[in-house]
Formats: C-alpha cells, structure tokens, sequence
C-alpha cells in the first residue's frame, strides 16, 4: 500500500493528535482508523461521474508514535470499483499538505 508516513513522534503528542483527528474528521469502529474527505475540486473525470460513489476518503490510520495517511482514494459505499485507485499527483499533494498543515497546527515538530 502507498501511503504517507509520519513516525517516531513522541507519546506525549499522541493525545493531542487524536483528539484533533476525533474532532475534525470521522472515525471507524476500528480503532485508530479515521476517514479524511477528498476535496469535490480534486476529483478525477471517473470519481465525479460517479455520483452513486461519493464522497470519497482517504484513510488514516493513527497509532501511538505513527500516522499512516493512504494514498488510495476510497469510497464507503463500495468495496470495488472504476473509480478507487491511487490518488492522482493533485490529491496525493493535497493529502500531504493537509497532513503538514496539521502537525504545523499542533506545533508538533516532525
């Protein structure tokens, strides 16, 4: 799986970080897996066509001295699908800088 990683942040973040993550994004009955929504402006010809399909995440898996962003664009309502793939150079940049922005944000230094 592709995907953005931030590691070795220290114990004493990790609160900070997930309460940011409970209160701004949606979260799964999995532990430490959050769903981030892709901005409408990014998606390709296929994801906007699919109107049945959207919105589309990213997911987030956070851990106690790690973040995982994937950079695979999914869809809740769907397992498979034309328009799941890898995000274009466009999304992917955009999940990175929105990834940045938040430890920036918390003043957490990575």
């Amino acid at each position: 799986m592709k995907q953005y990683r931030i590691d070795e942040f220290r114990l004493a973040e990790y609160p900070k970080i997930k309460k940011y993550f409970d209160d701004n994004f949606s979260f799964s009955d999995l532990g430490g897996l959050y769903w981030i929504p892709l901005d409408d402006n990014l998606l390709t010809d296929v994801q906007a066509a699919h109107a049945e399909c959207q919105p589309f995440f990213f997911a987030v898996e956070l851990e106690e001295t790690s973040i995982s962003f994937e950079l695979l664009v999914r869809t809740k309502s769907r397992i498979r699908c034309d328009c799941i793939g890898y995000a274009t150079e466009a999304q992917r940049n955009w999940l990175v800088r929105l990834a940045d922005s938040i430890f920036n944000k918390l003043d957490i230094i990575v």
